[in-house]
């Protein structure tokens, strides 16, 4: 999908979570190609760069450049059973209340209570959890 991106920030590679249009893009005339069609609270990948600039008044440069953009991959430490790569899942936060440091693993941006998962890889057992838990290392995609 294509949006728009402050021209510093177009790289290829480079990951961002959407969190939401500013104020400004209520009555910007690219509202629908820059914010339409991101989600609130997902991660995304850029995966082109456009030849094409517009002015825009809330980036530094006040300057977006149209990227190309897929979801990202996240990386996630679950207990969900019958795991392999290529198999689906719903994705259920875990029961924990620790802030310990693999708690972004646990609770990752850009994953939503029962979003629709593949694995793409399995990194096996993560064994460091403080609570005990049996985790595996994954790394996802998503089922749409």
């Amino acid at each position: 999908m294509i949006t728009l991106i402050g021209k510093s920030l177009a790289k290829k590679g480079q990951e961002f979570v959407f969190l939401g249009p500013a104020d400004e893009c209520e009555d910007c005339r690219f509202k629908s190609s820059c914010v339409g069609n991101l989600e609130v609270n997902r991660k995304y990948e850029i995966v082109d760069i456009k030849d094409n600039e517009q002015k825009c008044p809330i980036h530094a440069e006040e300057t977006v450049i149209p990227v190309e953009v897929d979801r990202a991959k996240i990386t996630l430490l679950t207990e969900s059973k019958n795991i392999f790569e290529g198999s689906t899942f719903t994705f259920n936060a875990p029961d924990c209340d620790e802030t310990c440091e693999y708690h972004d693993l646990c609770f990752p941006e850009g994953l939503e209570e029962n979003d629709k998962c593949i694995v793409l890889k399995n990194d096996g057992k993560h064994k460091d959890c403080i609570k005990g838990y049996n985790l595996n290392k994954l790394t996802l995609g998503f089922v749409i």
